[in-house]
């Protein structure tokens, strides 16, 4: 990341005006304020994006971790604010039709393991264990910055997860489990650390809705695809891959998300009335009870998209005289 010195900058105007700092009276500066929603409490947003599921068959769950890597990544969010949690690279496996890439739609169009995908933990590093140790902050020394979530109160997170689940829980690599109980005591761990602002928790697996019925902390809206005892399903298969590329409830997700752009004020109600179970084949949940702010008020991007908005100012400023 290139940093450009302030000093450095005025000096190359100076020289290139011929002009001192002395000169120079009243500076007209733009301010960027860091927010989105309300710009006193808010002014980052993160996501976490993780697939569970192992094995050739599970295509779909990396599908759909990528699928909402690059739509929030498209809105502006960008990969050192992005921690990307895969089980399985079934670009890589033996049976990918097309080596190196993933997809979404039968129609190819998308190549979702193209460039500039950078992930986090893959394979055996994606464990309950280091999932929890993202969300609370708890790793060993050693574990670089770009594996953190580097939030603090004035963080939005957005936190994805889809696998293979049922009552309360949600299998990871096939052989472990995290618990409902787990998740909420992760987030009120995050809460009493001042690690977020607002989290906006998703779930795409059976029986989803029952993920976040043990949260107790404040400040976290919660949607999930299927109500206790309903399936999530696939949305539709590949012929040449072979398996099921996407399912449902991320699906229709992408659908709603290719129409916002990091400047649009659709609200996460709006995403929500989106959800028809007649096309998801199950009801999905939600929980606002948590929430401190009315659903309709929220915007998508309040989590999903870039959080900086810049406001032009009138006021001037007088520099002081230069030394040299």
């Amino acid at each position: 990341k290139q940093v450009v010195s302030t000093q450095s900058t005025w000096g190359d105007m100076n020289r290139r005006h011929k002009m001192t700092m002395s000169q120079v009276t009243n500076v007209v500066f733009v301010l960027c304020i860091l927010s989105v929603g309300s710009y006193a409490q808010h002014h980052n947003n993160w996501a976490v994006l993780v697939c569970t599921s192992r094995f050739w068959y599970n295509y779909r769950h990396v599908a759909n971790t990528l699928s909402l890597y690059h739509s929030v990544k498209r809105l502006g969010i960008p990969d050192s604010q992005i921690i990307l949690m895969l089980a399985e690279d079934v670009a890589c496996n033996a049976r990918n039709s097309f080596p190196g890439v993933v997809f979404n739609d039968a129609s190819h169009q998308l190549n979702l393991y193209g460039e500039n995908v950078e992930v986090d933990y893959r394979g055996d590093e994606v464990t309950v264990e280091n999932f929890l140790r993202v969300l609370t902050g708890r790793h060993a020394p050693e574990v670089p910055r770009s594996k953190r979530l580097l939030t603090d109160e004035k963080s939005n997170i957005f936190v994805y997860l889809t696998g293979h689940g049922g009552d309360e829980f949600l299998k990871f690599q096939d052989h472990e489990e995290v618990s409902s109980h787990d998740l909420a005591d992760a987030f009120a761990q995050m809460h009493t650390q001042k690690r977020y602002h607002e989290i906006f928790f998703a779930a795409d697996t059976c029986q989803a809705a029952t993920l976040y019925n043990q949260f107790y902390s404040p400040n976290i809206l919660a949607v999930g695809c299927s109500l206790k005892g309903e399936n999530s399903y696939s949305h539709h298969s590949d012929r040449e891959i072979g398996v099921a590329v996407i399912d449902r409830f991320t699906y229709f997700t992408l659908n709603f998300l290719e129409k916002v752009d990091p400047s649009s004020r659709a609200s996460v109600a709006s995403l929500f009335r989106t959800y028809n179970p007649n096309e998801l084949m199950s009801h999905p949940g939600v929980r606002a009870d948590l929430f401190h702010r009315q659903v309709h008020e929220s915007l998508v991007t309040d989590f999903l998209g870039s959080a900086i908005h810049v406001t032009v100012s009138n006021d001037s400023y007088v520099l002081p005289p230069d030394d040299e």
